[in-house]
């Protein structure tokens, strides 16, 4: 067993290694939000563009705000900001070790990551703080009340959110005549660029709304899609990276085989030329998102809650039940893939089918239980606004309001079984009384405005939502699923 680390490098032969010297990275960008997604996404491109010998001076500082992210300061620091990650398709495994971060800063310390940030040396902030962390409401405006946002509009030089260390570090920029740097969001909601200026812009207008204005016009906010499926690490994770490659390492990341960046190309202050290594730069990225938060989000989401239903542990085995995999197609093809607009160079129908092979991928491990987590947040992003497409051009909307049914019945807290759904969401007390009212009263769940917004009074939605939902409890998760693909529900 080696135990993972710079000294220990040279020993490892399980798997690829870094090719340039890390001792001579120089640090170009700071990233928020050191997860599983970003060290499997971000931080493998940049490591594959340094083997190449390219952007030396684009090396990763990790930065963060919240108790996970000290956990995750404190595993990677004992490693010298090491990661093992293991890419996986169905008939192989194969393990890399990244080495494109070089530090990782003091955990909520606003002076540090302020002064850092500062640097001109640092020409992008990058950030993935998950879908549900931008501080906006269900049609997408972001929230200056919010009670985190409001302190960092009282305290402009110690704030606590991501946003508002960002603006006051463009504030201190400004004022020293630095260029900005650019803001480059790599989660997962539609249009992810511009929801981080509204946030960034929305702190900075709370105490001096010119500097808001200059953020607004002068400060560069690439939309993005990223695309990389990363289950959570375990033990069972952490054993495989240990029995498999004799590897000891804190927190290993497996994901699957395929990625995709797609990317806006504004970055005023440069960038690494990551196109060497597979990110497509485009002039809008619009097409790519709707398509990947449609196609793939929207289909998780209509895999997830009927197999969480019934008990069904991983998202692989969820996909070799015949009504769920029935579902989820039927779904796509005749409700989702026709509100998604051309994509360049793309067929819609081969990038469902690809959806498919890789949520049956079984080396993954993803379990089913992520993906039911936090619908409260992914919901309005994933599915409204599909429904709200759908219900405006008069098109029938069965499979996607059984989809809403489904995960109604979810947040109600018991499977098909009976057995006891543990929350599964950071609203789950706010959900779960809602959900148990609705099994009366459908209408409860779908005026929740923070959600479904107006969408929730629209007669066609309550009509099927209803149905749907008194078919579930009466029947059954597995009966309901029949109806829906016979054409009958």
């Amino acid at each position: 067993m080696i135990r993972l680390s710079n000294a220990t490098l040279s020993q490892i032969q399980t798997a690829a290694t870094p090719r340039y010297d890390r001792a001579a990275l120089k640090p170009g960008i700071v990233h928020f939000g050191i997860g599983n997604f970003h060290r499997a996404h971000q931080a493998v491109y940049l490591d594959r563009l340094f083997n190449l010998g390219r952007d030396h001076d684009f090396a990763l500082v990790g930065a963060g705000v919240m108790a996970g992210d000290q956990r995750m300061r404190e595993a990677l620091a004992g490693q010298d900001y090491l990661t093992t990650v293991v890419e996986q398709s169905a008939a192989r495994s194969e393990a890399r070790i990244t080495g494109g971060m070089i530090d990782f800063l003091p955990v909520g310390d606003a002076t540090a990551i302020i002064a850092r940030l500062t640097d001109p040396a640092i020409r992008i902030v990058s950030l993935t703080v998950t879908e549900g962390g931008y501080f906006i409401d269900s049609s997408g405006v972001f929230d200056p009340t919010h009670p985190e946002i409001r302190h960092d509009g009282k305290h402009p030089l110690a704030p606590r959110t991501v946003f508002g260390l960002i603006a006051a570090a463009l504030s201190a920029r400004r004022a020293s005549d630095t260029p900005p740097f650019t803001v480059m969001c790599c989660d997962n909601i539609p249009h992810n660029g511009s929801v981080t200026r509204s946030a960034v812009v929305g702190v900075a207008n709370l105490y001096d709304p010119d500097l808001a204005n200059w953020i607004a016009s002068e400060v560069a906010f690439p939309n993005a899609m990223v695309d990389r499926i990363t289950p959570a690490t375990g033990e069972r994770e952490r054993r495989l990276c240990a029995d498999d490659f004799g590897i000891e390492d804190a927190w290993p990341v497996f994901c699957e085989d395929f990625t995709q960046w797609v990317l806006e190309d504004n970055f005023p202050s440069g960038r690494p030329a990551l196109e060497e290594v597979g990110v497509e730069f485009v002039a809008d990225v619009t097409p790519y998102e709707l398509m990947k938060i449609r196609i793939l989000n929207g289909g998780h989401a209509v895999i997830a809650y009927p197999a969480g239903l019934l008990g069904i542990t991983y998202v692989h085995d969820a996909m070799g039940h015949p009504l769920i995999a029935g579902f989820l197609e039927k779904v796509t093809r005749d409700e989702i893939i026709p509100t998604v607009p051309p994509v360049p160079d793309t067929s819609l129908n081969e990038y469902a089918e690809l959806i498919v092979t890789r949520c049956a991928n079984p080396k993954i491990g993803d379990t089913v239980r992520r993906l039911c987590l936090d619908g409260s947040n992914r919901q309005p992003k994933f599915i409204v606004p599909t429904l709200a497409d759908r219900i405006a051009a008069g098109q029938p909307i069965t499979g996607l309001a059984l989809e809403s049914a489904l995960w109604c019945r979810y947040c109600a807290g018991t499977t098909d079984a009976g057995e006891t759904i543990a929350p599964n969401d950071p609203n789950w007390e706010k959900l779960q009384p809602v959900a148990q009212e609705a099994q009366s009263n459908p209408n409860a769940w779908l005026g929740q405005a923070d959600i479904y917004g107006a969408l929730g009074n629209a007669p066609i939605l309550r009509e099927r939502f209803a149905a749907a939902l008194e078919s579930l409890k009466s029947d059954g998760v597995e009966t309901t699923l029949q109806r829906y693909i016979a054409g009958e529900l």
